[in-house]
């Protein structure tokens, strides 16, 4: 049972990063109705940014740990929405009128040009990050495990359920918030009324991109490694937790990400390792069968 509950803890930490990423996606997804596949990029550069950050404040002395994470999380975060926000410039805003094969094509085509320009700019070796966080806190025992949870984690998950309160009210009781819901719902409709919809879609990626970075340090922090790929099997598992959870909410997102990190913890603890991903696809796949708009999705009407 106490290891039980150690996976259910590292399922919910990995669930937290999975779960960051994934509302980028669907908040893209929401407004314009298009998948942005150079997401997983986007949180890839921005756990380069928190790497060489993290180092820099190192060689400067910044010797509190707390002060340290602040300042390259602001950084890491600025930086990545900088991305984000030319992404959506070059790559989406001049298609937006175009076909929708087009953005889709130029989604893929940014994913692998941020992908070998981080490769050429870095090299393909892993990176390692000595480790920021330690100490772990007791939560007793069950029988002889001794139960506790890493700083770290702890850190992972609070910072995911603040950054998840505040979005949700920045979409629910704000003027941009009301703004992404009316484009949302009708984007022509929108403009008409006299909403700024090129500011609204541009605002978008960027706080999505802004989320990515976060995500990206959490990741750096914990697993103290990083190298080019990781955007693309992190992006793969966040797309895969939106759909889960439902496309274009906010909430599923978080569920979907929360879902799939506890299942391929607890899969690798209690069966193959190797075939944690077919589980997850699996369960996806399951789950689409019953609830097409994912678990917390709700159905499309189809305007005559």
């Amino acid at each position: 049972m106490g290891y039980f509950v150690d996976q259910l803890i590292n399922g919910l930490t990995l669930g937290s990063v999975y779960g960051l990423i994934a509302i980028g996606y669907t908040m893209v997804y929401g407004i314009i109705g298009m998948i942005n596949f150079a997401h997983g990029e986007v949180f890839m550069i921005g756990a380069f940014i928190s790497l060489i950050a993290l180092l820099l404040l190192a060689q400067l002395g910044v010797a509190a740990v707390p002060v340290a994470i602040l300042v390259a999380l602001v950084l890491t975060a600025v930086f990545t929405a900088l991305w984000g926000f030319v992404v959506e410039r070059i790559a989406y805003r001049p298609l937006r009128g175009s076909f929708r094969l087009a953005p889709l094509i130029s989604a893929i085509g940014m994913s692998i040009f941020l992908q070998n320009l981080v490769q050429l700019l870095q090299g393909a070796r892993v990176k390692p990050l000595p480790p920021v966080l330690t100490g772990r806190i007791s939560l007793g025992s069950i029988g002889d495990h001794q139960l506790s949870v890493a700083v770290v984690q702890v850190v992972i998950v609070v910072v995911t359920v603040v950054l998840m309160a505040g979005f949700s009210l920045l979409v629910s009781r704000t003027a941009l918030g009301r703004a992404q819901r009316a484009c949302e719902q009708d984007r022509r409709m929108a403009e008409l009324v006299g909403v700024n919809v090129d500011r609204t879609i541009s605002l978008t990626f960027v706080f999505g991109a802004a989320l990515a970075a976060v995500a990206g340090l959490l990741y750096t922090i914990y697993y103290g490694s990083i190298d080019f790929f990781i955007g693309f099997f992190a992006g793969l598992k966040a797309f895969t937790a939106a759909v889960l959870g439902g496309i274009g909410s906010l909430p599923g997102a978080m569920l979907g990400g929360l879902l799939i990190g506890l299942i391929e913890a607890l899969w690798s603890a209690y069966s193959d390792i190797q075939y944690k991903d077919v589980a997850v696809f699996a369960i996806l796949v399951l789950i689409l069968l019953f609830r097409p708009t994912g678990l917390l999705g709700r159905q499309e009407v189809e305007k005559v």
